[in-house]
């Protein structure tokens, strides 16, 4: 159930994502890595609630690993490309 849910949610990103663009709106870089961290998210989360451990390591695990993705795409779009001579 989960997993069609994460699915679900995932193509609901790839829509929205079409929609602007066929609306000729434009598509920033840091809306692009935030639903794919959010995406991740998702689906980090519905991987570790399926496995057989305790319920609240289930959910540090998910909110950990889902800050990290959100650190590391803040990260990636701050990051500047060195200037060429």
């Amino acid at each position: 159930m989960l997993g069609a849910v994460a699915v679900l949610l995932g193509l609901a990103f790839v829509g929205w994502l079409v929609w602007r663009a066929a609306k000729k709106r434009t598509i920033n870089a840091h809306m692009v890595m935030y639903g794919l961290s959010c995406a991740s998210g998702i689906f980090t989360l519905v991987f570790f609630l399926s496995m057989d451990i305790d319920k609240m390591i289930k959910i540090l695990v998910s909110v950990i690993l889902g800050a990290a993705l959100i650190f590391l795409a803040a990260y990636l779009q701050r990051r500047q490309l060195p200037k060429a001579d």
